[in-house]
Formats: structure tokens, C-alpha cells, sequence
């Protein structure tokens, strides 16, 4: 049975002036009708947002192609944004409506009618948690109240694909976990399709099934998130005292892969089937000494450092890796 992506790009180019930010990128993200999320992420400058204000409509390619929801973003554009939502970075908000007016107009916008338009915008919010304060103007709301009216906004004409630009950013612990929880909702039992840009690899790994990470305008990896969380693969830090210069040409010994980040500090990957002892055996058989070696299980974050070209920083909670747009 033939599927349709979610998105799906042919040597998609866009320029801004004389600038080229997107160099001809292929790729084919989620399959359509299957409430699947995608991933987007990348350093600042990466081309992020630029693909994803292209594929809106906002940017013309200049050369390529680009389909969403199997329809061509240059020729069907007004019946793409219908079955679109949109969560911008940014506050897009007429302060002095009441949020159940502005969920209305939305709805009406996107192709509803003026009663099933009021009837989604008051379902909406109380979905989002906003039920009881649908009646206040929105610039009375905080900035937590504001991320989660931004997403109503974005999903009350049950469209088929939702694009969420930094849905958590600002957000206090309680208020992001509430926020992905909706997002994994969306998907789950809506059968909505997501797209997530994020610079939080934390949340992308919590709630998408694949990942695409971009670097100065270009795709470098794409993932299926759910394969790797199958894989089992481990990841170990290791730190040696020793002339660990071989060490990197020696890890193939025990099928691993590895960076070697200076001063006798390592990242290795483990394939399945192959336990920790195995780097002990080696360092010994290097003549190495271990002062520190730490096992955890692979993540979105050596993946990413990886498709970065280096592994140069400690892993925390949350990683950001995005401090600005483009």
C-alpha cells in the first residue's frame, strides 16, 4: 500500500537576498496518517526555521521542490495551511481579545464555521488547561498561559500536521511536562502528525519517533528515534592514564566506535551484545590505567554531538544547542 509522506523535499533551495540558506535538501519525513512526531534540530545558523517558514509558505524555494501532505507547497498552498497548524517562537496575539475570541477567529481562518469555530475554540482551551480563564484578554495571560494559547490556537481546526516551534522554551518544569504530555496526546490519540523544532534535545528524545538535524543548511543525519531506543546500544566516558594513542584503532577489537576528547577522556559506543568488562579488557591490553569510566544507555545527545563532528561537552538533562534562529 503506498504511503504519502508527512513532508517530503527535493533539492529544496531557498535564498534570503543573495544568501542561499537551504542547499538543496532531499529527505522524506513521517508518513502521512499515522500520528507520528519528527524532530528538528541544529545549532544556531543550522536553517531551521528557514525550512520550516518554507514549507508554510513564506519562503519561496529557489529551486527544488517541497510537498506537505502530499501537496506541492508552490502550487497548493492555500489548501496546505487548512490542514495545518502553526505554534510560532514568538507571541502573535491581539492583546486585548479574550482568548476564546481569538481561538474563534482562528478556527473561522483556518475554515471552520462561526458556531463549530466557538465550540472548538471553548473545547480547545479547556484541553490546554485554559478553561477557566477563556474569558480573559490575552495580554493579562502569563508567559506560560501564552505558550499554552499558542498551541490551542494551533490545533483548533483539528488539523492533520501541527508544527511546534520551541514549544517549551521559558517554560517552568511543571508547565513543560504538562506541554509534552499534549504534544504526545496530539500524536497518540489524535493521530495528529508533529513536527518539533526544539534546542532542548531532552524533549525531542521524550516525545518524536524521528529526528533530522541540520547544519548550515543542510540535513547531516536523520533517525529513527524508535529504532535507537531499540538498539541497546551503551554509551560509556572513560578516562585513562597512558599513551592512548591507539586506543581508537583498537576499539574496533570489540565491534565499538569511539571520540577521544583530550587528556585521556573518551566517548565510546557500545554495540548490543557487547558489556562494559570488554573496555576493561582493552585499556588493560593497551597498557591503559582507567581513573573514571561511567555506562549509560545511547542518546539523542551523542548522536547529535556526532552528526556535529564532535563529542566536546558533558551531557546534561538538557542540552541546548540552538541559542538563536535563522
Amino acid at each position: 500500500m503506498p504511503t504519502t509522506p508527512v513532508v517530503e523535499l527535493e533539492n529544496l533551495k531557498v535564498k534570503l537576498g543573495r544568501r542561499e540558506i537551504l542547499h538543496g535538501i532531499t529527505c522524506r519525513l513521517g508518513v502521512s496518517g499515522t500520528g507520528k512526531a519528527v524532530g528538528l534540530l541544529g545549532p544556531n545558523g543550522a536553517g531551521k526555521s528557514t525550512l520550516i517558514l518554507a514549507l508554510l509558505g513564506f519562503h519561496r524555494p529557489s529551486a527544488g521542490r517541497a510537498r506537505i501532505l502530499g501537496m506541492d507547497c508552490r502550487r497548493s498552498m492555500g489548501e496546505a495551511r487548512s490542514r495545518i497548524g502553526y505554534m510560532p517562537e514568538n507571541d502573535s496575539f491581539v492583546g486585548e481579545m479574550t482568548a476564546v475570541t481569538f481561538l474563534r477567529q482562528m478556527a473561522e481562518l483556518s475554515g471552520l464555521p462561526p458556531k463549530a469555530a466557538l465550540e472548538k475554540a471553548h473545547e480547545v482551551l479547556f484541553h490546554v488547561g485554559l478553561g477557566e480563564s477563556r474569558y480573559r484578554e490575552l495580554r493579562t495571560y502569563s508567559y506560560g498561559m501564552k505558550q499554552m494559547a499558542k498551541l490551542a490556537q494551533a490545533i483548533v481546526h483539528g488539523p492533520e500536521l501541527v508544527v511546534l516551534d520551541e514549544p517549551t522554551n521559558g517554560l517552568d518544569p511543571a508547565a513543560r511536562r504538562r506541554m509534552l504530555k499534549l504534544v504526545a496526546d496530539m500524536k497518540e490519540e489524535q493521530g495528529m502528525n508533529v513536527i518539533v523544532c526544539s534546542h532542548l534535545l531532552r524533549d525531542i528524545e521524550q516525545v518524536c519517533d524521528e529526528a533530522v538535524i541540520m547544519k548550515d543548511g543542510a540535513i547531516v543525519h536523520q533517525c529513527n528515534l524508535e529504532e535507537e531506543r531499540r538498539s541497546n546500544r551503551s554509551f560509556v566516558e572513560l578516562e585513562v592514564t597512558g599513551d592512548d594513542r591507539n586506543l581508537l584503532t583498537a576499539l574496533p577489537e570489540i565491534g565499538a566506535e569511539g571520540v577521544a576528547e583530550g587528556g585521556g577522556r573518551w566517548r565510546i559506543v557500545l554495540p548490543p551484545g557487547v558489556e562494559v568488562e570488554a573496555i576493561w579488557g582493552l585499556a588493560a591490553r593497551q597498557n591503559l590505567l582507567v581513573r573514571k569510566l561511567t555506562h549509560r544507555r545511547d542518546t539523542l545527545e551523542e548522536i547529535f554531538l556526532k552528526a556535529m563532528g564532535h563529542l566536546a561537552h558533558t551531557p546534561g538533562e538538557d542540552s541546548p544547542v540552538d541559542a538563536g534562529r535563522t
